[in-house]
């Protein structure tokens, strides 16, 4: 992972425990309850964000590398691993 981009995910994933922390307080101060649902949908896709934003990453680095290489089987695994992260992410 490139120092930049693993700066920007930090950055992002702090922010997303800060917001976190927010919508436990709301709980804990028994806000409204679709309140705290939009905050958790917030949440989910702040989520959401920053993984695509790793799988580009991985496309770029990882998968291109085993694309261009000489070694089949890792190739093989690559595009394994890709069609397991879209299956889960369909259910």
């Amino acid at each position: 992972m490139y120092q930049n981009h693993k700066e920007e995910l930090l950055k992002r994933m702090n922010y997303l425990i800060g917001h976190l922390q927010g919508v436990k307080k709301m709980i804990e101060e028994n806000k409204y309850c679709i309140d705290v649902i939009k905050q958790n949908m917030a949440v989910c896709e702040a989520i959401k964000k920053i993984n695509q934003q790793i799988l580009d990453q991985h496309l770029q680095t990882c998968v291109m590398s085993a694309i261009n290489g000489n070694k089949e089987g890792e190739r093989r695994k690559k595009l394994k691993e890709l069609l397991e992260i879209y299956k889960a992410y369909n259910k």
